[in-house]
């Protein structure tokens, strides 16, 4: 026998008796519901001081906060500011300090109040009322009303719906009003929907049901008329920002300035193409434009680190992707560009600290690689760049105060996660947890893979992840699960740590695999901008690039690539099957946008324009134009009161579906938003492993999820 294949045949045998010596992973193991290949760790949640970071111990679950030299562990206890709470119960305004007796502060039992903010001082609280804002003294109670128009379309403090979704964000819960740092004014943002469409949503319950009504401006409705406004908190006449509110126009969150005499305004026009900053004065209106930014495709009116303000009252950091890569820049307060802290052919993600005090800003960046997140720090002067992370991992960093040390959690798809102190030069001060078990090494898992795929034009690498089944033998054919999400800018290919959850489809002998198209952000602004007016079609050839290459590899079943996403993932589920029925053969999709003119102006428009000025990129975008192709296969599934996507998208699909004689499945979940109602999850995940079981698997169910 020829030597060479003897000795592969050897090794071959050692591998074999290797991999029939590890343990198999339970179905509970393999859930992640029971410790094996990793192990539950402390969580390190911040900073109590420059010296003290704050541990929560995974076994009593208690803070504890540690000092970085000595190690000495004591008990942690948040300062009473951070334990002051303001809050709603029986429709009323309550504050609570500690452990002291609730203290009701309003009595409208009638009319519930909502957004109760307290004022840094602490002296007062602000919220609203029947769409008027309002503030109520926490010494004595009384209350100043600041405005007396609300009514069912006029809303003051509180935001408009497309707003709430799309420009100050849903953490917001609606608030649309900002205390002064001095606590002696408030700005807010009032919004006339008059001339809004009004969506109705038909509420099941009951005998006779009811409908929800929402002012929902879809693509090239007319949106709300806008206006900012500042009171003084012990009551004044509204002061209003010097803008015509009949402008076609978007405000993004303000910015007051630290001495509490300006606030920055954001301003965009409607084709999101032109975004400007006022300087406004809140004693008269009067605005200075300090920042003046256009773009060919769109800006992104974040409602998140747009803007930074230095304590110092001299300069702000601007994030901006105004190069085709998102960058920091440091300009003065009269909106003088001083020079930029980044830039190259690269991405910034989030501002961590500005140590002004040495002129040093720590941030994170996706430099290394697309997939993976670095902490870095640069000085004023955008010189001394440094990377203070290390190897090939995905960091999650929290700096302390003054920025000599920070606390990292890093992984990768090999590495579960682990957790160190570092100092700010980038040295390893002490490894503080490990999630990886001793037994780690004795269990057979799937293996996964990041690599990247040419697109079809060459000019992008396309990011994969791919976790292979166990024992992966490429003798045999695998069905496929792809996973993916596909919106602009907002790519699901991270180089981290995947948990236990793909293990049991592994097991089962499924390959799993997540992709991202040129638009998802690996490569910048530049790569996103493929995406104007052609929603669809950039992602749907770069998946098919991704499903070509899968189904050239004999180890992938050819009849068995089934690709799911919710949201945006299932209009691309949707547009996978209809558009690009000849590469997939499965879907699953959740809460699909099956046309965009029924979606909202503000998220549809920034990426298309309007349907008026953009009917070809309408057209081409929509899953109905493709429906006549559709062979089958897939699953759809939508909440019923789902108040972003409307059920109505899914309507038109189905309405469209059953003209055809090929057969589709269709699951309603009652009183479901656009995310399941958590008494539907379960129902819902056992119908997705069903789904997996009778057409990847072609068997039954095992007992284990019955």
């Amino acid at each position: 026998m020829n030597k060479i294949l003897l000795k592969s045949l050897i090794g071959l045998l050692f591998v074999t008796q290797l991999q029939a010596q590890k343990k198999t992973l339970s179905f509970a193991q393999a859930w992640g519901q029971e410790t094996s290949v990793t192990k539950p760790i402390n969580q390190y949640t911040g900073w109590a001081d420059n010296y003290h970071y704050i541990e929560r111990d995974v076994t009593d679950g208690k803070l504890y906060q540690v000092h970085v030299k000595t190690g000495k562990r004591i008990a942690y206890t948040p300062p009473v500011k951070l334990d002051t709470e303001v809050f709603i119960k029986d429709k009323d305004i309550y504050i609570r300090y500690g452990n002291d007796l609730d203290r009701r502060l309003t009595q409208s039992p009638d009319i519930e109040e909502k957004n109760p903010t307290l004022s840094p001082d602490g002296k007062y609280v602000a919220f609203t009322r029947d769409n008027d804002l309002y503030s109520v003294k926490v010494d004595d109670g009384s209350e100043v009303r600041y405005t007396s128009d609300g009514t069912d379309v006029i809303y003051n403090g509180w935001s408009s719906w497309v707003y709430y979704e799309e420009i100050l964000g849903r953490p917001t819960n609606y608030k649309a009003f900002w205390w002064s740092p001095d606590s002696k004014q408030l700005a807010f943002m009032r919004f006339d929907d008059t001339q809004v469409p009004m969506f109705p949503i038909y509420v099941s319950t009951g005998q006779h049901g009811y409908l929800e009504e929402t002012r929902y401006p879809k693509a090239g409705d007319p949106n709300p008329e806008v206006k900012v406004g500042f009171v003084k908190v012990e009551g004044s006449p509204v002061v209003w920002a010097n803008f015509n509110e009949k402008d076609d126009q978007y405000f993004g969150e303000p910015y007051w300035s630290f001495d509490s005499q300006s606030i920055m305004v954001q301003w965009m026009n409607r084709d999101q193409t032109n975004l400007k900053f006022y300087s406004v004065d809140p004693t008269n209106g009067n605005k200075n434009e300090i920042y003046d930014e256009k773009q060919s495709t769109w800006i992104n009116l974040d409602h998140s680190e747009r803007i930074t303000y230095l304590a110092d009252n001299k300069y702000y950091i601007l994030k901006s992707d105004r190069t085709g890569w998102a960058h920091y820049y440091l300009y003065t307060l009269d909106g003088k560009l001083v020079n930029p802290l980044t830039s190259g052919d690269w991405q910034v993600t989030s501002l961590e600290l500005v140590d002004e005090k040495n002129k040093v800003v720590y941030f994170t960046a996706r430099k290394e690689n697309s997939a993976t997140v670095d902490l870095y720090r640069v000085d004023y002067s955008g010189k001394g760049l440094k990377r203070l992370t290390f190897g090939d991992y995905t960091h999650q960093v929290k700096v302390s105060p003054d920025g000599k040390y920070f606390i990292t959690d890093y992984s990768n798809i090999f590495t579960p996660n682990k957790i160190a102190l570092v100092d700010n030069k980038g040295k390893l001060v002490k490894e503080l947890a490990d999630s990886k078990s001793s037994d780690f090494e004795s269990y057979n898992i799937g293996k996964t893979e990041y690599f990247t795929i040419p697109s079809e034009d060459g000019k992008f690498d396309l990011p994969v992840i791919i976790t292979y089944p166990v024992d992966f033998d490429e003798t045999k054919v695998y069905p496929v699960i792809m996973s993916i999400y596909g919106g602009p800018d907002a790519g699901t290919v991270r180089n981290t740590w995947k948990g236990m959850s793909n293990q049991h489809w592994a097991k089962e002998g499924v390959i799993q695999i997540t992709a991202d198209h040129r638009a998802s952000g690996h490569f910048g602004k530049q790569g996103v901008a493929w995406m104007h007016r052609n929603l669809g079609k950039w992602e749907m050839i770069d998946y098919i690039t991704v499903a070509k290459w899968l189904k050239a590899k004999p180890w992938v079943a050819d009849n068995k690539l089934l690709i799911t996403g919710h949201s945006y993932g299932g209009y691309m589920t949707c547009l996978a099957l209809t558009k690009g029925a000849d590469y997939f053969d499965y879907g699953i999709a959740g809460a699909p946008v099956t046309s965009w003119e029924l979606y909202d102006t503000h998220y549809t428009e920034r990426w298309m324009d309007t349907p008026q000025d953009n009917p070809q990129g309408y057209e081409a975008g929509s899953i109905l134009t493709y429906v006549n192709q559709y062979k089958g296969g897939l699953r759809i599934m939508h909440g019923d009161l789902d108040d972003n996507v409307h059920l109505q998208n899914t309507m038109q699909l189905v309405d469209a579906l059953t003209d055809r004689d090929v057969p589709f499945e269709l699951m309603i979940y009652p009183g479901s938003r656009h995310g399941f109602a958590r008494s539907k999850s379960v129902y819902d995940f056992k119908e997705r492993v069903r789904f997996y079981y009778q057409y990847l698997l072609e068997k039954p169910v095992p007992e284990d999820f019955r």
